[in-house]
């Protein structure tokens, strides 16, 4: 059974987007890759008929993945969440305690997830390690690098 997963509405809408561009232009396209290989004579010695075939498959196992996914989807409700601990889509500031540095972070679902837009997935070491913590809070976090503290300056909705 597939894990139900949690989304912004954005992020809900880009996958379901994702799904029907596949649906369409992603079918449309390997069929007709199929077709211009299929013309191209004797299919019994044509390579490029049998890896447009198997290509055929991929977008087809990328439909059916996506489709999984959406249908586990489930869009946050965030207008009963405690805005004074860190869950998903909490926004939060930190103070790293080695070197000081304040970093911005929107906590969201890891498909949404995307660093340069200071948006990390709960399921990252250091999404793990911020859910549950409360401004004022230490959080220490192994990450591949080491151990990082933060200290939780605000968190926000």
């Amino acid at each position: 059974m597939a894990s139900v997963n949690y989304y912004t509405p954005e992020g809900l809408q880009r996958l379901k987007d994702e799904l029907q561009e596949l649906k369409i232009r992603g079918r449309a396209k390997a069929a007709e890759d199929l077709r211009e290989a299929r013309d191209k004579g004797d299919l019994s010695e044509n390579a490029e008929y049998d890896a447009a075939k198997d290509a055929q498959g991929l977008p087809e196992l990328k439909i059916s993945k996506l489709e999984e996914v959406v249908g586990n989807a489930r869009v946050i409700d965030d207008t009963n969440m405690d805005v004074t601990k860190v869950l998903i889509l909490s926004k939060v500031k930190l103070k790293n305690l080695k070197n000081n540095m304040v970093l911005d972070y929107l906590l969201v679902a890891e498909e949404e997830a995307n660093l340069a837009a200071g948006k990390i997935s709960v399921k990252s070491p250091i999404g793990k390690g911020l859910l549950g913590k409360s401004a004022g809070d230490t959080a220490e976090i192994t990450v591949p690098a080491g151990k990082l503290q933060f200290q939780i300056l605000e968190v926000s909705r």
